[in-house]
């Protein structure tokens, strides 16, 4: 697997390219372990060009996710496929992370999240679906 960053406003972008199963999965989690280690605070996963995830994937993905929360990040999804959303929705990930169709919406969401933080509301962080 191989995973491009890039920014879009202050939020960075990882954008996870293939198969999120148990041969890739160390990938996106040490991606997402990453940018915590960088404090970022805003994560924007794109799996736009992500074709399947199993339970390995998604166990990184909640697994980076929780240790970028710990460090005062969030995460977004967006460009989910049908048969990855299939997926995240059996799973519950759907209610977990904020799912847009594109990365600009996917950061405003986090956006918002952190406004309502810092206002001392929840901002959104935990709604699912499209907006």
């Amino acid at each position: 697997m191989r995973i491009d960053e890039s920014k879009t406003g202050e939020a960075l972008v990882l954008a996870p390219e293939g198969r999120a199963d148990s041969a890739s999965a160390a990938v996106l989690e040490a991606a997402l372990n990453a940018a915590a280690e960088r404090r970022e605070a805003k994560v924007v996963v794109d799996f736009s060009a992500v074709d399947y995830i199993s339970s390995a994937g998604l166990r990184a993905l909640l697994a980076g996710a929780k240790r970028l929360q710990v460090s005062g990040g969030g995460v977004a999804l967006c460009g989910i496929n049908s048969n990855v959303r299939e997926v995240f929705e059996v799973s519950g990930f759907l209610a977990v992370f904020p799912s847009r169709e594109d990365r600009a919406a996917a950061a405003q969401v986090l956006n918002a999240s952190a406004d309502g933080a810092r206002s001392g509301g929840d901002g959104g962080a935990r709604s699912g679906g499209e907006a």
